[in-house]
């Protein structure tokens, strides 16, 4: 079966993934994060770099490339057991269409990365296991999700003028889930109520919420 982790940023995706995966026997996939050489350059540079370099742009190319091997490779694994993966290519557009909104990508690089997307896409369809089986989505007030991320320390992450980006992310995101997101059933976790970092009795609640939730997608398949 094939389960994304999907969320804001900062709500624990990566480490409710890497104890979902541990507790299920499966193959972990991580957002390319701590190596990927846009990410740092896209948050810490200054509006002239922005338009100068393009890295909005870039960084959508790198994770749209990133996101897509991820997918095919996870879901020829799922055949075989359990894949999971933090954060998935479902959920790129989003991440995309923010930039074009906030005016950090063009017209021409937004429909050259729309066209991208849509070709990934139906190649996507073609895979037998084309779909991810499961959502978890996870939720929480923009507080926690401020507080997470510092309390992760992700030095580029920590600039205070990130948080009016921040903020019109966490804005729109549960719009983009109930409006756009169609490819698998979604159970939603509101991580104003769990640390699953922290609190074991949190974490093996949280678990079982989503293995009760993956009995019932497996019998529905049947």
């Amino acid at each position: 079966m094939l389960i994304v982790i999907g969320g804001m940023i900062g709500l624990g995706k990566t480490s409710l993934g890497e104890f979902l995966a541990k507790d299920l026997d499966a193959k972990m996939y991580y957002e390319s994060v701590n190596d990927n050489p846009i990410l740092p350059l896209y948050y810490t540079a200054t509006p002239k770099e922005i338009e100068e370099k393009r890295y909005p742009f870039l960084l959508q190319l790198y994770f749209l490339n990133s996101r897509f091997e991820t997918i095919k490779d996870a879901a020829n694994n799922s055949k075989k057991g359990f894949s999971v993966i933090d954060r998935s290519i479902y959920e790129d557009w989003y991440f995309a269409k923010i930039n074009y909104d906030l005016g950090r990508m063009n017209d021409l690089e937004f429909s050259i990365y729309k066209k991208l997307l849509d070709n990934m896409m139906a190649e996507i369809e073609e895979i037998p296991q084309k779909a991810p089986d499961l959502m978890v989505y996870l939720t929480g007030s923009f507080e926690t999700v401020l507080k997470r991320i510092n309390s992760r320390g992700r030095e580029f992450e920590l600039d205070p003028e990130l948080v009016s980006y921040y903020k019109t992310l966490w804005n729109g995101y549960s719009d983009w889930l109930k409006n756009f997101y169609k490819a698998s059933d979604v159970i939603t976790i509101d991580m104003d109520k769990y640390d699953v970092v922290n609190s074991l009795e949190d974490r093996n609640e949280v678990l079982n919420i989503i293995k009760e939730k993956l009995n019932k997608v497996k019998k529905s398949l049947k």
